[in-house]
């Protein structure tokens, strides 16, 4: 019985993803280059960014790469910093007149916030399956595991989960140089602000 409340959880989380990190910042996106309002294009454009360490970790759990389980969570962790952190946009969003993409797109900010720290404390117990291919074997952590190999039967059928999941690991490999490269060189040069100085 417990397996099945997992696997419920599991695929309630995996639907809320799918809802609050690809279908509506992407249809945020359109809607604010049609009105072009160019604070939140810039925002949204920094999510999508620091938002494909999601799918990093999808092909990383396709190839069944331990370390997909951290790199979840670690995106989870990135995800409401990347919306909150840039003080001039926020600045600019604010002043804004309240209409209908400014209260959408601020109710879907609060609604990814919450999400990410609810997804991210609740994913922290499964880290363990990070450790060792003894533990990823566990029940607790294949569960993770079946969302992801459906979405590589529907979208990459005639692909081997090894090759999917080294195309995981050189997405992780650049993701993690740029981060690295942010934090210590434009982070230093333009602090919290998002327009490059």
């Amino acid at each position: 019985m417990q397996e099945e409340l997992l696997r419920s959880l599991v695929w309630t989380d995996y639907r809320l993803a799918l809802l609050f990190t690809v279908l509506f910042p992407l249809i945020l996106l359109i809607w604010a280059f049609v009105q072009k309002n160019e604070p939140m294009q810039r925002l949204l454009l920094i999510y999508w960014r620091v938002a494909s360490l999601l799918a990093i970790t999808v092909y990383l759990m396709i190839g069944g790469i331990l370390v997909g389980f951290i790199a979840g969570l670690i995106a989870t962790v990135l995800i409401p910093i990347s919306l909150w952190f840039w003080v001039d946009l926020n600045e600019e969003i604010d002043d804004q007149p309240t209409k209908p993409l400014k209260l959408t797109f601020t109710s879907w900010r609060w609604a990814v916030t919450v999400y990410s720290i609810v997804a991210a404390i609740a994913t922290v117990p499964f880290v363990r399956c990070a450790l060792s291919r003894e533990t990823f074997g566990l029940p607790i952590c294949q569960v993770w595991l079946e969302a992801p190999l459906i979405y590589k039967d529907f979208f990459h059928a005639n692909s081997a989960p090894g090759f999917l999941g080294f195309l995981g690991i050189v997405g992780l490999i650049i993701y993690m140089l740029y981060l690295i490269y942010f934090v210590l060189v434009r982070l230093g040069k333009q602090g919290r602000s998002a327009v490059q100085q």
